[in-house]
């Protein structure tokens, strides 16, 4: 047995059990340096980034605390956004099996307060949520923290970045003074440490180092004059024709203007900004994960919490003036054993920022010639799926077998051309493979589903 084994964390037989059921054989380096302080309970500031094992780390300590005979809001996760919230919720209910009958309920803006104050009158062990809506909830009575054990503040310097700074310190505040408070950021800076003083008591801090595998992710940095960034990243697109790729810009201005160009070039490209609302999110990211969308262009706050399991590519459209920031981007792509590619841009004014990465990495940068790269002949590449919006989710009782059911057994489609399915309240999303795509339209529109008819439409 080493250190790095779930085992010589102590825990009962049944924990380790379900870890295993869930294929966590070894402790990541974040889980390893924080999760016995955390089952120590100490409190914690540590740097996670996305990917590391971050969420199963507070998960086990929050889950460990509960008393599963007491139906109470004992653990309080804070995400700044309604998917990561959901993303942490659906992994803290497979961490749960291990002691059973563990209510987690989610609250996040975006969907109706009535069915969650319902939901709330029922009691939960566990609440993740994003600030505004749990403000909302605090503010009507509805959400009683005063016997919370333990308090998550997930992705940190997001929630400082989206101004959610008051609300984070109200939530805090109405929490019992003897909590647990386990603080996880994706970066490291002072201002995070100072706005967070006032919701920890003597805080261990955990930095996990935050590089990544050289032999994983292939960095090329090319330079470029200012006017030529939209010129290189369409370059490199047709030469290295990723499936899937990741624009990261400096702007929201930026970022608009990007996905609109690369349209006008035949591209399935989409923006994600600051600026966009909830529903629009949700339906950028539903169509990046199913492949609808072969590039996403976006800034470095909107980007934060997604989890995109598999990604080609991420191309740094303008070179950050934070090493710390250059590695979160590139470490999006080669996640876990599979291989990625990373290009920045750099304009001469940038060239001393790609020198303080090269220093913050401890490697020499490797320096490409776009004027070397071949342009792919034919057409720009397509995503290979099509997203179909049906008007009709969870409230219609509507499961991913119902529409699973309707293309291949109704309509003769095979299950390999069907992709992804989501099913929301209101609405669910189904990806088809493009070539399938208009007739698999025309026979749901003529046929049912559930043995009901439903309007429906393209995503685009």
């Amino acid at each position: 047995m080493t250190s790095s084994t779930f085992a010589s964390l102590g825990l009962p037989d049944t924990f380790l059990g379900t870890l295993n059921q869930l294929g966590y054989l070894a402790m990541t380096p974040i889980q390893e340096q924080s999760l016995p302080l955390i089952l120590e309970g100490r409190d914690i500031i540590a740097q996670a980034k996305t990917g590391s094992g971050k969420t199963a780390a507070f998960g086990l300590g929050l889950i460990r605390n509960l008393d599963a005979t007491r139906l109470a809001t004992q653990g309080l996760v804070l995400c700044p956004t309604r998917e990561l919230a959901e993303q942490v919720a659906q992994e803290l209910r497979r961490l749960a099996r291990a002691i059973g009958n563990v209510k987690i309920l989610t609250l996040c803006g975006g969907t109706a307060m009535r069915p969650q104050t319902e939901s709330l009158r029922y009691g939960a062990h566990v609440v993740v949520g994003t600030p505004g809506r749990l403000m909302d909830h605090i503010d009507r009575g509805n959400l009683d923290l005063s016997v919370v054990r333990t308090l998550v503040l997930d992705e940190a310097d997001r929630m400082l970045d989206m101004g959610f700074y008051g609300d984070v310190g109200h939530i805090a505040s109405v929490c019992p003074e003897d909590r647990q408070t386990l603080l996880f950021s994706a970066t490291y800076a002072d201002d995070i440490r100072e706005a967070s003083a006032p919701f920890l008591m003597a805080p261990a801090e955990i930095k996990v180092d935050a590089l990544h595998d050289a032999s994983r992710i292939a960095q090329t940095f090319y330079e470029i004059q200012s006017e030529d960034r939209l010129a290189a990243v369409v370059r490199i697109l047709e030469h290295f024709r990723p499936a899937s790729t990741l624009a990261f810009c400096n702007t929201k201005a930026q970022c608009g203007d990007l996905a609109r160009a690369l349209r006008a070039q035949g591209y399935d490209a989409l923006a994600l900004h600051g600026d966009l609302d909830q529903r629009d999110r949700e339906d950028v990211l539903i169509q990046f994960a199913n492949r609808s969308c072969s590039i996403l262009c976006a800034t470095d706050v909107a980007a934060r919490g997604l989890d995109i399991q598999s990604l080609d590519a991420v191309i740094n459209v303008e070179t950050t003036p934070d090493p710390e920031v250059h590695i979160h981007r590139i470490g999006r792509t080669g996640r876990g054993k599979e291989t990625g590619l990373a290009f920045t841009l750099c304009a001469p004014y940038e060239l001393r920022r790609a020198e303080q990465i090269e220093a913050y990495q401890g490697q020499a940068l490797t320096w490409g010639a776009l004027d070397r790269l071949k342009r792919a002949s034919g057409e720009a590449l397509r995503a290979p799926m099509v997203t179909l919006c049906i008007q009709g989710g969870k409230k219609d009782k509507l499961r991913p077998g119902d529409l699973l059911g309707a293309l291949t057994k109704d309509a003769g489609f095979a299950f390999e051309q069907i992709g992804k399915i989501a099913i929301l309240d209101q609405v669910c999303f189904v990806a088809l493979e493009r070539r399938i795509a208009g007739s698999a339209y025309e026979k749901l529109s003529a046929g049912t589903i559930k043995g009901r008819r439903f309007k429906m439409r393209f995503m685009r």
